[in-house]
C-alpha cells in the first residue's frame, strides 16, 4: 500500500477505481466485437488485409485499426485488476493460488470453448493461441513473481517491452520444435504439425506478458485518491503519447514498420499510425496504452448513462467474450446460407471459419449494423450476469467467468 495515499471512504475509493477501469474495459470489448464481426461477415475479410494500402480504403483501414486498442487494454488492465484484488485482502498465498488457477483455466478455455467458437470445427484442426492464452500465461508468471515489490515487477515488464524489438523476426533454431518455441515466446508464427492440429501463435507470450506486468505495477497509480490519480494519469498518458510521437516522426527505435509518404494525404496519415500489433512493438504499446491512460483520466469519476452502459460490459468481459463469438459465428452461418450456399458446401478444417472465401458476405456499412445488433443483443445478458455476480460473492466459481 502506498504510504502517500490519502485515505478515502471505502465506497468512494472503490467506485472511482473500479468504475473507470470497467468503463474503459467495456469500451474496449465493444470495439473488439466490431473486429470479429468484420472477420466473419465482411466480403473481403478472408482474402484481403484491411491494413494493406494496396487494397484497403480509409474506412476499412480505420475499422480494423481502431480495434488495436482492445488487446493491450485487456492485457494491461488484467494486470491492474490482479494488483487491486491482491491489495484488497493482502494475502499473497491466496492471490498466488488464484492467479495460478485462473491462468491455467484461461489457457484451457482458449484452446477449447473459445477455439470452437472461433472455428466451429469439432475436430479442432486449428489451435490459435491468442489474447486469452497470453493473459493466462501472464497470470501464471505473475503468481511466481507476486512476492516481489510491484515496481520491480513493472520494471521487468518495462525491460521486456523496451528490448524485445531488438530480437530478429525469425529465431536461430533449425528444428521445428526450436522455431515453435521461439515463436511462442517472441514472434507470431504458424505451425501445421504433421499428424496433429495446426498451431497459430497469434500472441507471442513475452511481449504481451510485459504489458500485463506493467499493468500490475500501474495498480499503484489507480489506488491513489481521485485528485492525485487523475493528475498522474494525465501526466503518464500524455508522456507516453509524446514519446510515441518523437519515436514515430523520426522513425526511430521500437517499430519494424516505418511510416512513409503514400499516394494520398489520407493514406500517409494512416501510414504514420500503422504500428505493429503482432507482436506489440514499443511504439504500438506507447500509443494505445497512452490513449487508454488518458481515457482513464477523463473518466476518473464519471457516472452518466453512457459510461454505465459500457461499464456493464466491462464488469463481465469474459462472459461477453464467450457469448459474442458464438453469436457472431452462428449468425454468419445464417448469412451465408441466406446467400445461397448449401450447408454441405461450407468449408471446415484448418484455418477455416466455415464460409467460402469469396462470393459471400456484406459490405462495410452492414458490418457496422450487425456489430451494433450483437452488442445490444448481449446487453441484457451481461447486465443480468453482472448483477448476479455482485449478489453472490460467496460463489467463487463466478470469478472465473
Amino acid at each position: 500500500m502506498l504510504q502517500t495515499e490519502v485515505p478515502l471512504p471505502l465506497a468512494q475509493k472503490s467506485y472511482t477505481r473500479v468504475s473507470s477501469i470497467d468503463i474503459v474495459r467495456g469500451l474496449a470489448i465493444v470495439i473488439m466485437a466490431l473486429d470479429h464481426v468484420r472477420d466473419l461477415w465482411h466480403t473481403t475479410s478472408l482474402v484481403q488485409d484491411p491494413l494493406s494500402f494496396e487494397t484497403t480504403t480509409p474506412a476499412l483501414f480505420l475499422t480494423r485499426w481502431i480495434t488495436h486498442f482492445c488487446a493491450p487494454t485487456f492485457v494491461f488492465l488484467a494486470g491492474t485488476s490482479a494488483y487491486l484484488s491482491y491489495k484488497k485482502h493482502g494475502d499473497a498465498g491466496r492471490a498466488q493460488k488464484f492467479l495460478l488457477s485462473r491462468g491455467l483455466w484461461l489457457m484451457v478455455l482458449e484452446v477449447t470453448v473459445i477455439g470452437f467458437g472461433i472455428w466451429f470445427d469439432i475436430q479442432f484442426r486449428t489451435v490459435m493461441l491468442q489474447v486469452i492464452f497470453a493473459i493466462g500465461v501472464g497470470f501464471v508468471v505473475l503468481a511466481l513473481l507476486l512476492r516481489l515489490p510491484s515496481r520491480v515487477i513493472g520494471g521487468i515488464g518495462a525491460a521486456i517491452l523496451l528490448l524485445h524489438n531488438l530480437l530478429p523476426q525469425v529465431g536461430p533454431a533449425e528444428t521445428m520444435a526450436g522455431k515453435f518455441l521461439y515463436s511462442l515466446l517472441f514472434r507470431q508464427g504458424f505451425f501445421p504439425f504433421e499428424g496433429g492440429p495446426a498451431v497459430l501463435v497469434a500472441y507471442p507470450l513475452l511481449p504481451w506478458m510485459s504489458l500485463l506486468l506493467l499493468g500490475y505495477s500501474f495498480g499503484e497509480v489507480v489506488r491513489k485518491d481521485a485528485v492525485s490519480r487523475q493528475k498522474t494519469l494525465y501526466l503518464l498518458g500524455f508522456a507516453m503519447l509524446a514519446v510515441f510521437m518523437v519515436l514515430r516522426v523520426f522513425n526511430l527505435y521500437g517499430e519494424p514498420n516505418p511510416w512513409a509518404p503514400q499516394t494520398s494525404t489520407a493514406f500517409t496519415i494512416l501510414s504514420f499510425f500503422n504500428v505493429t500489433k503482432y507482436p506489440p512493438s514499443l511504439q504500438f504499446s506507447l500509443f494505445f496504452l497512452g490513449v487508454m491512460v488518458v481515457l482513464l483520466a477523463l473518466l476518473n469519476t464519471t457516472n452518466i448513462a453512457v459510461t454505465r452502459f459500457f461499464a456493464t460490459y466491462g464488469r463481465v468481459p469474459m462472459f461477453f467474450y464467450l457469448l459474442h463469438w458464438y453469436l457472431i459465428h452462428t449468425s454468419m452461418f445464417v448469412m451465408v446460407l441466406a446467400q445461397g450456399v448449401k450447408w454441405e458446401d461450407l468449408p471446415f478444417g484448418m484455418m477455416k471459419f466455415g464460409r467460402p472465401e469469396e462470393g459471400v458476405g456484406v459490405e462495410l456499412p452492414y458490418v457496422y449494423l450487425v456489430w451494433m445488433a450483437v452488442v445490444l443483443l448481449l446487453y441484457p445478458a451481461c447486465r443480468w450476469y453482472s448483477r448476479y455476480k455482485a449478489a453472490h460473492p460467496e460463489k467463487k466459481w463466478l470469478s472465473y467467468l
